[in-house]
């Protein structure tokens, strides 16, 4: 991730951004790498102008060029540098926020009730075989970096950090997460709701089940056919409520959650009763756009 603020340093970063042609080439490298050649056939322009804008985005740190082998010959192939952008906008009266982070990886879940279609996998193989759900008792299942399901729940735990001095302020939690469809449907929607210490925070329906172009990290060895990458949902729990990329999920916030002195314990569901079963697939580290497994932060005083 790149943490900028608004200080003149990142103005280069500010500027590769402020371009419609620039922003094309960062959701095409986002699907695959690709050389230069490539993206001038893509977006209908010449390869010189390709050549300066990937030098813009290269010089703001959002872009990689690297030279690999393929099909018997050597290619320059252009790849995303960072997965994400944080700006720190300036305060009147600022201090650093602080927070505890803890990062679970996919396969660190606790509990579980799933149905299939379902399936785990670490970054080098299938775990058992899929649309059997005994292998998500696999003891090679704490190496899972992707799960997928039809419906059903895996509950995750984080530890509690806080001290009895110290004031909680606000939760984060993100994901990167999507339906599951058989194969791969960008319109699949599924209800997905979430959970935190038995309260329910609210519920987000996830589109599809994203398959135009291969994950950013997904592995070369993963079938095309199958889920590919989701969406990084950031989740955010205050006294006003809990919000989702922004928008207000549920007005259950900190006052309603059920503060456990050692632990969190967050769920993730498709439920019977959901209006779109759409299922739910998880990416952590090596799968997916984002490469980052659960991220759980708590803020406090």
């Amino acid at each position: 991730m790149i943490k900028a603020t608004t200080d003149t340093v990142w103005l280069p970063l500010f500027e590769a951004l402020a371009s419609e042609v620039r922003l094309n080439i960062i959701q095409l490298l986002a699907k695959q790498p690709m050389n230069n050649k490539d993206l001038a056939a893509e977006l209908q322009i010449s390869g010189a102008i390709v050549s300066m804008h990937v030098r813009k985005l290269q010089q703001a740190g959002l872009v990689e060029s690297k030279m690999v082998r393929l099909n018997g010959g050597t290619h320059k192939l252009n790849s995303l540098a960072a997965d994400a952008i944080e700006i720190m906008l300036p305060h009147t009266k600022h201090l650093p926020r602080t927070f505890f982070e803890v990062s679970v990886p996919i396969g660190h879940y606790t509990q579980f009730d799933i149905h299939p279609t379902c399936g785990l996998a670490t970054t080098s193989s299938v775990i058992g075989h899929y649309d059997d759900p005994r292998y998500f008792l696999d003891p090679e299942r704490m190496h899972a970096n992707i799960l997928w399901f039809g419906k059903g729940y895996v509950e995750y735990k984080f530890p509690n950090y806080l001290l009895t001095s110290q004031q909680i302020k606000e939760i984060e939690i993100s994901m990167e997460i999507s339906s599951e469809a058989p194969g791969v449907n960008s319109n699949w929607p599924s209800d997905i709701r979430f959970y935190l210490n038995g309260t329910d925070l609210g519920c987000w329906t996830s589109p599809g089940d994203s398959g135009n172009g291969r994950g950013m990290y997904t592995p070369d060895w993963w079938r095309d056919d199958v889920n590919q990458y989701g969406f990084l949902k950031v989740i955010r729990i205050n006294e006003s409520g809990t919000y989702i990329d922004g928008q207000k999920m549920s007005d259950n916030g900190l006052n309603e959650l059920s503060i456990e002195r050692n632990q969190w314990t967050l769920r993730l569901a498709v439920e019977d009763d959901a209006a779109h079963i759409g299922g739910l697939t998880l990416y952590g580290m090596g799968f997916g756009n984002y490469n980052q497994d659960i991220v759980f932060r708590t803020y406090y005083e």
